[in-house]
């Protein structure tokens, strides 16, 4: 195994496990401010996976970056040349991803304004031993 396979190896096993991490603090967490917390955690991972996804693994990579090319170098940016898309999937999700944080917070903030509290279980009225 090549010292590049065994670095991807272990970020996707630190990306499998962070997202564990943040699931189980979605439908676990009993505080919504955790529970905001580990959804930013989990859409973070998931945008490093998408950059990981656009990344080729073929050392060097270069941007993808398109000007009056020859045909070898067009053919040299075709096989090290980074994959665009995911990169402008992320920027986008990142641009979306704040707004529905901002939106959640509001939710959050207004529910401790007017119940006291961010306990989910309190928010619902679900009580112990039912």
């Amino acid at each position: 195994m090549s010292d590049a396979s065994l670095i991807w190896s272990i970020l996707t096993g630190f990306l499998a496990v962070n997202l564990m991490v943040a699931v189980h603090g979605i439908i676990y967490g009993r505080s919504l401010t955790k529970k905001l917390i580990s959804l930013s955690i989990f859409s973070d991972t998931v945008y490093m996976f998408f950059i990981m996804i656009g990344y080729r693994f073929i050392y060097p990579s270069v941007p993808p970056v398109y000007v009056n090319l020859t045909t070898r170098e067009m053919e040299y940016l075709t096989r090290h040349g980074v994959d665009p898309v995911p990169q402008a999937l992320v920027l986008t999700g990142i641009v979306i991803g704040m707004a529905v944080n901002a939106l959640i917070g509001f939710g959050i903030i207004q529910a401790y304004r007017l119940k006291k509290s961010v306990n989910a279980r309190e928010l619902v009225g679900y009580e112990e031993g039912e």
